[in-house]
C-alpha cells in the first residue's frame, strides 16, 4: 500500500499492483485456452499498449480504447452505434469488453470464435479502423519502442501477428468484471446483504430472465431473437453468419452486468434508458416466427416489480472494474 500511495497520477501502474490472471472462485471455468497463451506482466502492458494504440487504423486516429472506453466498462457511450474512423457509423452497437475469457464466440452474430482472431475484425472493417494488418505489423515494426516491447514479451523483436493477437487477448482477458454488489453477497464478502427491493429484484431476475442471463455472467452466450423487432438498418444478426433462416435476427445475449454505464441497450442501441427495456420485455414483445420460446408471452412485469429489478441491476455494477488503473492507457 506504501508503494501504490507513493504514486503520483501522472505515473504507470506500478509493477506490484499486476498479480497476474486470477479466475473468481464463483466464476464457472474458461473458454479461452490460458495454456496456449499465459499471462505476462510484460505481454499483458504490450497488449495495454496496443489497446490504445491509434496506429491500428489507417489514418492513426482511431484506438480499440476509441470505442471501448473503460468508463463506459469499454463500451462507446452514448452512441447507438458506433463511431469509427473519419467519423464513420457502423450498424451496431459497441459490446463492452468485459469477462472474454467466458465467451465462446464474439461480437454480436457471434462470427469469430477465437478471442486471438477477433482484432481482425475491427482493424479491417471500413466503418472502423479500415487498416491491415500488413499495415499495422510494418508500422508497429518500424516503431521505436515497440521491437523492445515485443522482446520483453516475447522474447524476438519482430513483430508477428501471431504475437500482436496474443498480446491484445491478455490485456481483453485481464478484463474482468467480478467486484460489484451481487459478487460481495454471493462470496459472502464484509457482511454484504440485498436490500429488500434488491433481493426482491432477484428473485424476478431469476424467474423471469435467468434462462438467457444465466448466473453469474448473466448471460448464456447464446443468440435468440428477442421480440424488439426489425431494425432501421434490417441487421439480421446471426443469419449473416450462417445463412440459416432460423437464425434471422437473432444476436447473441449480453451481460447485465454494468448495466449503469453502457447505454445504450440492445444490438443497435435503441433503448436509451433500462425502464425503456424492461417496458419493452413487459408489454411490447413483437411475435416472429423465430421468436425465442421464453418470450412468446410478455415477461408482464408491474411498477413495482420494474422497480425491484433495477434495483438488483445495479447490485450488478462494477465501480471497481471501471476504475482499475491496471487497465487504463498509461
Amino acid at each position: 500500500m506504501i508503494a501504490i500511495i507513493a504514486c503520483s497520477k501522472d505515473e504507470p501502474v506500478k509493477q506490484s499492483l499486476f498479480a497476474g490472471f486470477k479466475k473468481p472462485a464463483h466464476f464457472p471455468g474458461l473458454s479461452y485456452n490460458l495454456s496456449g497463451n499465459p499471462v505476462t506482466k510484460e505481454a499483458f502492458e504490450l497488449g495495454r499498449k496496443l489497446f490504445y494504440e491509434p496506429r491500428l487504423s489507417r489514418n492513426n486516429t482511431i484506438s480499440c480504447g476509441s470505442c471501448h472506453i473503460q468508463s463506459s466498462a469499454f463500451t462507446q457511450h452514448g452512441h447507438d452505434v458506433s463511431h469509427g474512423i473519419d467519423d464513420r457509423l457502423g450498424k451496431r452497437n459497441s459490446p463492452p469488453i468485459m469477462n472474454l475469457a467466458w465467451m465462446p464466440t464474439f461480437m454480436w452474430d457471434g462470427g469469430v470464435f477465437d478471442l486471438d482472431l477477433q482484432p481482425i475484425v475491427p482493424i479491417t472493417t471500413h466503418e472502423e479502423m479500415d487498416e491491415s494488418l500488413v499495415n499495422v505489423i510494418s508500422k508497429l515494426q518500424a516503431h521505436a519502442d515497440y521491437p523492445g516491447l515485443f522482446k520483453k514479451a516475447f522474447g524476438t523483436e519482430q513483430v508477428t501477428t501471431a504475437n500482436f493477437m496474443k498480446a491484445l487477448s491478455q490485456f481483453m482477458i485481464m478484463c474482468v468484471s467480478a467486484e460489484s454488489k451481487y459478487d460481495s453477497v454471493m462470496q459472502q464478502i464484509n457482511g454484504a446483504a440485498f436490500t429488500e427491493a434488491e433481493a426482491a429484484g432477484y428473485k424476478l431476475v431469476q424467474q423471469k430472465c435467468g434462462s438467457c442471463h444465466k448466473e453469474p455472467l448473466f448471460t448464456d452466450n447464446s443468440f435468440r431473437n428477442n421480440g424488439i423487432g426489425i431494425g432501421a438498418n434490417n441487421d439480421k444478426g446471426r443469419y449473416e453468419i450462417t445463412l440459416n433462416e432460423a437464425d434471422q435476427y437473432k444476436f447473441k445475449v449480453p451481460s447485465l452486468r454494468n448495466l449503469a454505464y453502457t447505454a445504450p441497450y440492445m444490438h443497435d442501441g435503441r433503448f436509451i434508458r433500462l425502464d425503456a427495456v424492461l417496458d419493452q420485455y413487459s408489454d411490447n414483445i413483437r411475435h416472429t416466427p423465430n421468436l425465442d420460446p421464453v418470450l412468446q408471452n410478455n415477461l408482464a412485469l408491474s411498477v413495482t416489480e420494474k422497480q425491484q429489478v433495477l434495483a438488483f441491476l445495479n447490485t450488478l455494477n462494477d465501480k471497481n472494474f471501471i476504475n482499475n488503473k491496471l487497465l487504463s492507457e498509461q
